[in-house]
């Protein structure tokens, strides 16, 4: 990876303007993640070709990761049972490995769960969450109970795929 000086010293000098915006945006716990989550997507997309504004492309990266973890915390916030942690789902014994990568797989199923069209996410949602059979929720939504069945299947396909 061989970057200009130029780019190196502009990003320097962005740094702490963007980690200060991201501390405000989400908090101090996550902003220095983001922050370099953010640094290395804008080198990623220099490797590619040239960047006519690197402070630009930083700036909207970071806004974009703080929206993006917003919208995941909200949906997190929505679903997670309050007060649920890495040892009710590994054991408060679980190897430091093992609660790593539970919470990874965590995020990663409500990021893909996020990234579900709205009617498959509702759909999946009211029968994993609400425990809503599949004719209570084609009543609700107004569609057929054959439909429902292709939102789950649809969405459980997409599911564990994001969780591979």
């Amino acid at each position: 990876m061989s970057f200009s000086d130029s780019l190196r010293e502009q990003i320097a000098r962005q740094s702490r303007d963007v980690l200060r915006f991201l501390t405000r945006r989400v908090g101090a716990e996550d902003a220095a993640d983001l922050a370099q989550e953010a640094v290395l997507r804008v080198l990623r997309h220099a490797e590619s070709g040239a960047v006519a504004n690197p402070a630009s492309l930083l700036h909207i990266t970071a806004a974009n990761l703080a929206k993006d973890l917003a919208r995941r915390r909200r949906t997190e916030s929505k679903y997670v049972v309050a007060g649920l942690t890495v040892d009710d789902l590994v054991g408060p014994t679980a190897s430091p490995i093992a609660r790593l990568e539970a919470e990874q797989s965590t995020s990663r199923f409500f990021e893909a769960l996020d990234a579900l069209p709205p009617r498959r996410r509702e759909v999946f949602i009211m029968r994993r969450f609400e425990n809503l059979h599949q004719e209570e929720i084609a009543r609700r939504l107004g569609i057929s109970r054959n439909m429902v069945e292709k939102h789950l299947r649809a969405a459980f396909k997409e599911l564990k795929e994001a969780l591979k």
